[in-house]
């Protein structure tokens, strides 16, 4: 069998041997001591994320081609690097009266400490029991798991053979240099730890220390409270209805602001005394004398008193609402200028104000 293993035979290792073998730190497992187990990832194409080990089934026989792995066995023992250099071909036992799930394996044998007489790494079959449900036999130590056949009852060389491209499962993992991106798909073994990434099928995660995350992370809309002031004067929310949200995605704010007046709302004495209103931004702004969005205003009392304000922001961390058209019924919305409590109406409880905007953060 073409099956290299470099740091293994107590003779007769060959610069050959130790050039094919991966060497280096690859992902941590258990522990201190340990790697993680797995297949060296990669393809000639680039296409998909194993091209090493790939096995096709034919008749009773499975061929095993080319690949690159390591195999962790016990802390003292520690990770052997091992290479297939050729394909294997395996044979598989005849079917039983009832069926049952082989496991294909490479295996690494070291007489220093399994005391099997053997000092050498192989591609070989784990044969499971039969029963009406089979499950797949235990992996023996030091053994990667490669594969699941499901063998039918009675099938055999003379049936025809094992049904491979439904009989064949791949159970291989992968394992990357420390650091690297460890793709998997079926994989549900924890972090080694935070800060670790893996592609879990077309999706990035990090392991934050007690699970795996998505990478960037998903943002999620959170609420805020604004703060309400002006140019000159007192102004509070009362007993006012706040459904004021923002999320932000690196530097981009998207942020909704709503308000609806209530019966205990101060909203101060109006322009004689400048009192023009300001709400601050959940998230400081990068710059300023820009408009991020448009907010809508609505007096509950008549239903043609609704008008469109732009939210231009003076200063890097709060808005003005700056009225930018008419009444809905066509005429003017008066007085103009800046929302304060007389304009564009005199505001009163169950009027409301409904704005989005995006900008971006201050970094």
């Amino acid at each position: 069998m073409s099956v290299s293993s470099a740091w293994l035979a107590d003779s007769g290792q060959t610069r050959q041997d130790t050039r094919l073998s991966p060497t280096g730190t690859f992902t941590p497992a258990t522990s201190p001591l340990a790697s993680r187990s797995g297949v060296i990832p990669g393809s000639t194409d680039g296409a998909s994320r194993f091209s090493g080990f790939n096995a096709t089934g034919s008749g009773m026989t499975l061929t095993v081609s080319p690949g690159r792995a390591v195999v962790q066995t016990s802390d003292a023992q520690g990770a052997y690097p091992v290479a297939l250099t050729g394909p294997v071909t395996l044979t598989v036992s005849d079917g039983n009266p009832q069926p049952r799930i082989d496991l294909v394996v490479l295996r690494v044998y070291d007489n220093l400490f399994d005391a099997s007489g053997r000092n050498e790494a192989t591609v070989e079959i784990v044969p499971g029991s039969p029963a009406a449900t089979p499950v797949p036999p235990p992996a023996p130590a030091g053994s990667l798991p490669l594969y699941h056949i499901a063998v039918a009852a009675g099938v055999s060389a003379g049936t025809g053979g094992i049904v491979w491209n439904s009989a064949l499962t791949g159970v291989r993992t992968a394992t990357v240099a420390v650091g690297g991106i460890l793709p998997v798909s079926t994989d549900t073994a924890p972090g080694a730890y935070p800060g670790q990434y893996r592609d879990a099928g077309g999706a990035l995660q990090r392991w934050d220390g007690g699970a795996w995350q998505p990478y960037p992370p998903v943002p999620a809309w959170q609420d805020w409270v604004p703060v309400w002031t002006t140019d000159n004067g007192p102004v509070s929310f009362g007993n006012a209805t706040l459904n004021c949200r923002y999320v932000q995605y690196g530097p981009i704010v998207h942020m909704a602001f709503g308000v609806v007046f209530g019966s205990t709302t101060n909203f101060g004495t109006g322009t004689t005394t400048s009192q023009n209103w300001h709400f601050t931004l959940p998230v400081p702004i990068a710059s300023t004398t820009q408009c991020i969005g448009f907010a809508e205003l609505n007096d509950v009392t008549n239903v043609n008193y609704r008008a469109l304000s732009r939210m231009r922001v003076t200063t890097t961390t709060s808005f003005q609402l700056e009225i930018d058209t008419g009444r809905v019924d066509g005429n003017a919305a008066t007085p103009g200028g800046l929302v304060d409590s007389s304009s564009p109406w005199t505001w009163a409880a169950g009027d409301a104000i409904w704005g989005t905007a995006t900008y971006e953060a201050a970094v």
